[in-house]
């Protein structure tokens, strides 16, 4: 039994961070505090309100504790923590670091493009937005109103005359010269001024170059300001939020139905309504709506570019998260915990989005489980049966070797814990031996007790594949787990599936209308789908690297000297000896063992 007296009678009146472990040494919720003393010694009180508190005190064995600076520094540390540690009692959203931003960069004429991930520093970035699809309908609306250039570098240099973009009015083509560098700055200016929420401002500087034009009898010029104008006005009309004080904003919302919350994301960034993202928790149950809008603001903003407003609607202690995204954003952000008028509405809408949210899933989870109860039955397995995997091998002729393992554990396909083997040092094209790799690799850990134990295992072939499976278990010491060979049907047709038991031997087709063969199906098709994507995109890696590497006497400098002249491999492979030889570095002699390789 845990004696927490010695550990609070030393703890200092101090802010920081408190970490509870259990017998296993494993952290199991990290929590901040303004007075370490007093947080800390709350859980030990006789009368715990929440069934959950108290399911987790009990497993405490150890508690260890971190003294920061002031509450600030605290919620960092205790953010960081969580992200890193995971632990099972701490409400936990997904750390969503592939937010899509538009970039404006910083060559001499700016490329307008679509970017996910680290941000150089000399670019401009706009968002984030909810999604790709809003990414490239704001890019495809800035391409149609400011015509800038999309292209990669290396195009835009090799060009010798405008493409399509320019002759579907898409861009003023700066490549070969048919716009200066002023006017390009400028119509960068307006754009990234768009994407600030500074659409009147633009409208009323183009209105300004129309007159401007006019006077000086530059009609045509007048023409595609009046129509850029326009255009704006248009988005305007359908898209623009002017109930806001401010261009960016995000609504949150929180849901809760059958214990399982949902967050809801409204974003509107630079004046435009851009849609919106639902987020659902782990760790929830038991928990209240502040708890789990607490640990969003906190897990979701210290990781993305914060917008001056937040709206809630939650009665939460704010002043702490507002001073730390203050700080990080470099200006003021505000959460809105009441907000009024049409804010208000806004707040309503994204309520409504997560119920909706929150009722398409218990629906989805409630025909999933009617699906793996089905499964159950048709196939004589225990009700204790919930974790299943399954494996594929995808590959073309023996090349890009790619083996997949998908998850269905609790209900639903577990995405996070997918996972994609490349598979070498085989015979091409051998499929047991793929098979045999990754099974062995995968199941290797879980006999080390490094991963979870399924409780059944699909295999996608016939009875080869599964023989291979049965003597893989049987090298681990995982014998005792049911496999189970999927083999296609007569000319691969869904519901004709066979199931091949390792155990037995026996062979079992299902009805077609089975939930069980549905929820079978699901699943084979996801570690299906898992493993070709995994493979078309090794293959298409390895199309992509350049050939020039496998010819003596062409190292970095040269390669990358001979792509750039020639806009890419293809151009090198069409150029003559002539061509390649006036390329800096590359001698004739050079220039001809190249164009051998090719011809």
């Amino acid at each position: 039994m845990f004696d927490p007296k010695p550990i609070l009678k030393n703890l200092p009146n101090l802010p920081g961070v408190y970490r509870m472990i259990n017998a296993t040494d494993e952290v199991i919720y990290v929590g901040k505090a303004k007075d370490l003393k007093k947080r800390v010694s709350s859980y030990f009180n006789k009368n715990l309100p929440s069934p959950r508190t108290r399911m987790m005190v009990s497993n405490i064995v150890k508690i260890e504790t971190t003294v920061t600076h002031n509450e600030a520094e605290a919620l960092l540390l205790e953010n960081n923590l969580i992200k890193g540690l995971m632990p099972r009692y701490n409400v936990l959203f997904r750390d969503d670091k592939s937010y899509p931003y538009i970039t404006l960069t910083s060559d001499q004429f700016s490329r307008l493009a679509f970017h996910r991930g680290t941000q150089r520093k000399g670019n401009q970035y706009f968002g984030p937005f909810p999604n790709s699809v809003a990414v490239r309908e704001s890019i495809q609306l800035l391409q149609k109103v400011f015509k800038l250039r999309t292209c990669e570098n290396t195009v835009f240099a090799n060009r010798s005359r405008p493409c399509l973009q320019h002759q579907i009015e898409r861009c003023t083509a700066p490549c070969v010269g048919l716009i200066s560098d002023e006017d390009y700055r400028n119509d960068v200016h307006q754009a990234a001024m768009f994407l600030q929420g500074k659409t009147n401002e633009v409208i009323n500087a183009l209105g300004e170059q129309m007159n401007t034009a006019a006077a000086n009898q530059e009609y045509e010029m007048a023409v595609v300001f009046r129509d850029r104008m326009q255009a704006l006005r248009q988005v305007q009309a359908k898209q623009f939020v002017s109930d806001f004080n401010v261009s960016d904003a995000d609504v949150v919302a929180c849901a809760e139905l059958q214990g399982q919350h949902c967050i809801n994301l409204v974003m509107i960034r630079g004046g435009r309504h851009l849609g919106d993202r639902s987020y659902m928790p782990k760790n929830s149950d038991g928990e209240t709506l502040e708890a789990s809008m607490s640990a969003f603001l906190a897990q979701h903003y210290t990781a993305q570019n914060t917008p001056p407003l937040i709206v809630i609607g939650i009665k939460i202690e704010t002043a702490v998260l507002e001073e730390v995204l203050s700080q990080q954003a470099g200006r003021k952000v505000k959460i809105n915990t009441n907000p009024i008028g049409d804010k208000r509405v806004w707040l309503k809408m994204a309520q409504t989005n997560a119920e909706l949210a929150l009722g398409q899933r218990a629906a989805t989870s409630a025909n999933q489980d009617a699906k793996l109860i089905a499964l159950r039955e048709a196939l004589h397995l225990p009700e204790s049966t919930e974790r299943i995997e399954c494996f594929d091998i995808s590959h073309t002729m023996g090349e890009a070797t790619i083996g997949s393992c998908v998850v269905f554990d609790r209900g639903d396909m577990q995405n996070s814990e997918y996972r994609r083997y490349n598979v070498t040092g085989i015979t091409p094209g051998d499929d047991y031996a793929a098979m045999r790799d990754v099974l062995t690799r995968r199941y290797k850990k879980v006999a080390a007790g490094e991963g979870v134990r399924p409780d059944l295992i699909f295999i996608d072939g016939g009875k080869g594949q599964l023989s291979v499976a049965v003597e893989v278990m049987a090298e681990v010491g995982l014998e005792d787990i049911l496999l189970v060979g999927i083999a296609k049907g007569e000319a691969r047709k869904p519901g004709l599936e066979t199931m091949i038991f390792s155990d037995t031997g026996e062979m079992l087709n299902l009805e077609k209308d089975n939930k069980g063969l549905h929820l079978l199906q699901q699943i084979r098709d996801e570690a299906h789908r898992f493993a070709i994507t995994g493979h078309r995109a090794k293959r298409a890696n390895a199309r992509l690297q350049s050939s020039l590497e496998d010819i003596e006497g062409v190292g970095a400098k040269r390669r990358k000297a001979l792509l750039t002249r020639f806009g890419g491999l293809d151009g090198v492979k069409n150029a003559s000896i002539d061509e390649l030889s006036q390329v800096d570095g590359i001698s004739l002699s050079l220039a001809e063992k190249i164009y051998g390789e090719f011809h």
